[in-house]
């Protein structure tokens, strides 16, 4: 039977419950620094980011993300440069494309020139060399400064001045790809479905689609990006209109826990019961009325991965899995809520505490915008850093000789200067020719490494950040519940004492706790990259075990937050280090695993409910609105390429809104969880040790305060 704090620990097993002590009044401000080697290494591992960050900027070009290079590295189109008249990027062998390389560079290993315009016929450089007109026309696709009279055939091809072969092309993304056609199912390029390929052989066209697949590999989604751009270009101002309506939204929400929490918690449990059934409706009625109709049949396997989302409105099979995913939460919901009746009496004693706690420290509802700054700028830094680094490659270009032996063969050469050096001397044959995108410094040798140590360093910040802002609340809230006399006995600034308290003490802990997810998150990271490297591996064992290492370190990621969570609340009471703290949450909580295993996820499973709420209501109102579907404001909506896409982002945005409001309350209602289980271990209620918790929850479990007039 459960006796005092709850379950008890005979055995000793989660360590000694809490003593009373007469001393102990709150958190703790006579405490000392801790984890300090943690704090040193934070130091240093900024340090060494900046570093990263200077070198990436040095050598990295963000325009080579937006614009098309030759392979000399300069850019198509860009004014001020030779080739500021030639926006089009030509490839002399698209058959190269077809290589995994290009999945893995993405560059296609081919020599590749700037162009005024793509090429519109078929034509071999045989064939060019007959007519002058053609001719004239061909050598626009050669290299810059090429004169045919000083080369032989052979030569041309061989020194890869030109390419052997011409096939009419269209631009997309600034690329020249084959203009592909099918006509009657049969794949075509211009009006032919063979080639001459300019070495004397008839090719099938299929290669060049092929090629040309693999070239386009990251330029579909590239247009799919413009189009993206260009809705949110034209929706961004109803885009922030919706954002500050999930703003006052949730500010509402929170306002009226504060007075009406019993009540709102049971509202919002019935509108979230009726939202999910409205959208059940809803997917029901499309799904009718799509029966009949042509093409609605189709599968989402047969269909693939469209561009245009819009279409996948128009099968019956998506609504129908909208509406399954939809009823089964609604069962979920409805199930849980029976079953947990009983303890969402206790959440909601809880919650209203909470609202009170918020309710004298309103000032907590405004210091999580202070941690999504932070995290912002970490997002930004780690991006950009992101993205210089993976712009830092640079064309390399090898010696070639391959009629006789030469010493000089594979190393790198400057094709400006080729002919000026001994290497022509000793080795006549040799040429100087395009190799790949890299490098064969020492920053381009390690430049994975840095990409890692970005990644790294961006979940280390971030999650420091996190933990600042969990550890600030924290002490604030816990101000509230250890005063006796609410909130007479509060300080004065509880929120800016914790934080304060936080900083100069504990950031050596913050980074402790941090680090260690950090690690398990990088690991998560690489076997994701391990996992895509072998999706067209045949090896069953491999990818069975990395699945069961990916769903391991899943599981331990969610625990170490968790644990973390309760250590950081425990170093704002106590001022203990990380490991401490950490060992004596987890035994608090083992010695009252009842409470925690319902109690607690109940109150979560609510706030939950309260920000599905506010996201659903966003959601809907963002989704009449851009489909015009609402009479008043008809008209007003912009046209859009696609219109989930502003919708989509309200969600995101909205979901991050409400999180960020509720994570205050989420915050407040673990610290006065952990607090109200301290209470029952170190107090019983008489009047030398009495109880600190409200007058709400010692009525829902039985306690009383002898010799004092409850609050």
């Amino acid at each position: 039977m459960e006796k005092g704090p709850g379950r008890k620990d005979p055995d000793g097993a989660y360590g000694t419950p809490q003593k009373y002590d007469p001393s102990f009044k709150g958190p703790i401000h006579d405490r000392s620094c801790t984890d300090i080697i943690c704090c040193i290494l934070l130091v240093i591992a900024i340090v060494g980011y900046v570093v990263v960050g200077i070198i990436a900027w040095t050598y990295g070009d963000p325009r080579k993300v937006i614009y098309p290079t030759d392979s000399r590295g300069q850019f198509c189109g860009q004014l001020g440069t030779p080739n500021e008249n030639k926006p089009f990027l030509f490839y002399f062998n698209i058959l190269k494309c077809a290589s995994p390389l290009v999945l893995l560079e993405f560059q296609c290993p081919t020599k590749q020139i700037c162009v005024n315009k793509c090429p519109d016929q078929y034509l071999t450089y045989l064939n060019a060399r007959k007519q002058p007109k053609d001719f004239e026309y061909y050598k626009q696709f050669c290299v810059p400064g090429f004169n045919n009279s000083q080369k032989s055939l052979p030569e041309v091809l061989k020194d890869g001045d030109c390419p052997s072969v011409i096939t009419p092309s269209k631009p997309l993304a600034r690329r020249c790809l084959p203009a592909i056609n099918t006509k009657k199912g049969v794949v075509m390029v211009g009006n032919d479905t063979t080639f001459e390929d300019g070495l004397g052989q008839r090719r099938n066209v299929t290669e060049l689609v092929e090629g040309a697949k693999k070239a386009n590999v990251v330029l579909e989604a590239r247009q799919l990006a413009m189009k993206i751009f260009e809705d949110y270009t034209v929706s961004w101002h109803w885009i922030i209109i919706g954002l500050v309506i999930a703003m006052v939204f949730s500010f509402i929400f929170v306002v009226l826990l504060r007075f009406l929490a019993g009540i709102m918690i049971w509202v919002m449990i019935v509108l979230v019961i009726l939202v999910l059934g409205y959208g059940i409706v809803h997917c029901y009625l499309e799904y009718a009325r799509l029966k009949g109709e042509a093409g609605s049949d189709v599968s989402l396997k047969d269909l693939g991965f469209q561009t245009d989302l819009r279409v996948y409105l128009h099968l019956k099979q998506t609504w129908l899995a909208f509406m399954i995913i939809l009823c089964i939460m609604e069962v979920i919901i409805i199930l849980l809520l029976i079953f947990l009746r009983k303890r969402i009496l206790i959440a909601i004693a809880l919650i209203k505490e909470a609202s009170r706690a918020v309710g004298h420290i309103m000032t907590s509802l405004v210091f999580p915008l202070c941690t999504f700054f932070l995290v912002c700028l970490c997002v930004a830094y780690w991006a950009s850093t992101a993205v210089f680094l993976s712009t830092s490659n640079e064309a390399v270009y090898k010696v070639f000789n391959d009629t006789s032996k030469c010493d000089y063969a594979g190393q790198t050469c400057i094709p400006e200067t080729f002919n000026m050096t001994n290497i022509t001397k000793q080795c006549p044959d040799a040429r100087c020719l395009f190799a790949f995108y890299g490098g064969e410094t020492a920053y381009h040798k390690y430049l994975i490494i840095f990409q890692i140590y970005n990644a790294f360093m961006f979940f280390w910040l971030a999650n420091f950040v996190i933990a600042l802002g969990q550890v600030t609340l924290a002490g604030a809230f816990a101000s509230y519940y250890w005063a006796f006399k609410k909130p007479d006995d509060m300080p004065a600034f509880p929120l800016f004492s914790s934080f304060g308290r936080a900083l100069r003490y504990h950031t050596g802990s913050l980074a402790f706790g941090s680090l260690i997810l950090a690690i398990v998150q990088i690991i998560r990271v690489l076997l994701e990259y391990l996992d895509h490297k072998l999706k067209a591996a045949e090896n069953k064992f491999a990818k069975f075990l990395l699945a069961c290492l990916k769903c391991c370190f899943w599981c331990l990621e969610k625990f170490i937050k968790f644990l973390n969570r309760n250590a950081y609340i425990m170093i704002a009471i106590y001022g203990t280090n990380f490991c401490t703290s950490a060992k004596n949450a987890f035994f608090l909580l083992m010695r009252n695993i009842i409470r925690v295993a319902v109690l607690d996820k109940v109150t979560d499973f609510l706030l939950f409910l309260g920000k599905l709420l506010i996201v659903g209501s966003v959601g809907i109102l963002a989704f009449f609105f851009f489909t015009q579907r609402i009479d008043v404001v008809q008209g007003t909506a912009p046209t859009l390429n696609y219109y989930w896409v502003p919708i989509l982002t309200l969600v995101v945005g909205s979901y991050l809104i409400a999180h960020g409001f509720f994570s205050v309350y989420a915050m407040c209602v673990d610290t006065l969880f952990l607090c109200f289980l301290e209470d029952l271990e170190r107090n019983d209620g008489s009047s030398e040790k009495p109880y600190f918790m409200s007058s709400d929850l010692k009525k829902l479990l039985n306690k009383t305060n002898k010799g004092h007039l409850d609050a």
